[in-house]
């Protein structure tokens, strides 16, 4: 079996608020450039509190069995695979 990896970028930002647009705008700029991108587990934490982690992305599971909802944690709308500001016309 391959052994993965997994890259710990800390980055700051002044707040929780901002922390996670600039997660979430990062995830989705590399996801561009690989596949191997994991939304579902992009966190933001305190600089001195980082073992309390904030999720980024909803992740929930989407009801049609089709996959994982790529919305801001917080989100209103109804789960979706990408959000409706993303999707391709």
């Amino acid at each position: 079996m391959t052994e993965r990896w997994v890259i710990h970028l800390p980055v700051t930002a002044p707040d929780l608020h901002r922390a996670r647009i600039f997660a979430r705008t990062a995830t989705r700029v590399l996801a561009q450039l690989t596949a191997r991108v994991e939304p579902g587990g992009v966190t933001v934490s305190a600089e001195d509190a980082q073992c309390v982690r904030h999720w980024v992305f909803c992740d929930r599971p989407l009801p049609d069995g089709g996959g994982r909802c790529a919305l801001p944690v917080d989100h209103v709308a109804t789960c979706a695979r990408r959000a409706p500001w993303l999707r391709r016309r």
